[in-house]
């Protein structure tokens, strides 16, 4: 399967869900969750057996938003903080949540198991996506996608005092059909695996994106 092909399939298999990455991005700046700084590890083997990890601080933009003008009170951000506690912690994957300041929350959250069943994990959810994982049935591929924000909405963001600064790693002997990794760098213990490193500086930073192909 030639790139274009691989491409052509992927969008017409995911138009569901850019649709809800459109509308998850018009919702940014009103209530949405935003990875802020953070440590991500994916596997994924040539059987489809994967484990995803993410391991840092991910911001409300509502809350910290209504802090940073005075419009929640004290009393009303522990009663916002409660609810998405609540929230966060319903997901069996989150290892474990803790609310920090302004907004942020220490999450360590943590998943494994078959991607040719499961077809797509996403954390934090498919309407909160930070980082999905996506296997296309049929076509032998597999994607990996960082968060999708609007140019505009990024530049907003980093107005309100928002960033994001972190690292994607994945790991897999399955041959790259595209990327835009900072590196990759050849597994120290598997021939066959590389690692693709995204090194993120910055909010304005290119989606990390990487298409595999399961021969």
């Amino acid at each position: 399967m030639t790139l274009k092909n691989a491409n052509t399939v992927l969008k017409k298999t995911a138009f569901l869900t850019k649709l809800g990455v459109v509308c998850a991005a018009a919702l940014v700046l009103t209530s949405c969750y935003l990875p802020q700084r953070f440590d991500s590890e994916i596997e994924v083997d040539a059987a489809g057996y994967y484990s995803m990890i993410f391991d840092g601080y991910i911001v409300d933009v509502g809350l910290y938003e209504g802090l940073l003008n005075g419009s929640i009170s004290e009393e009303q951000e522990a009663e916002k903080v409660a609810v998405l506690m609540r929230d966060l912690s319903r997901d069996s994957a989150m290892q474990n949540v803790e609310y920090y300041k302004q907004g942020h929350f220490r999450v360590t959250w943590e998943r494994k198991g078959d991607l040719l069943k499961t077809k797509t994990v996403t954390f934090l959810r498919r309407n909160e996506s930070m980082i999905s994982l996506k296997y296309v049935a049929g076509t032998g591929l597999v994607e990996v996608m960082g968060r999708s924000i609007r140019k505009a909405d990024r530049q907003r963001l980093a107005e309100m005092g928002l960033g994001m600064q972190g690292e994607i790693r994945v790991k897999s002997p399955i041959p790259a059909l595209d990327h835009n990794a900072t590196e990759v760098i050849q597994d120290k213990n598997d021939e066959l695996a590389k690692w693709y490193v995204w090194r993120i500086k910055n909010i304005f930073q290119s989606t990390p994106r990487l298409l595999l192909k399961i021969e």
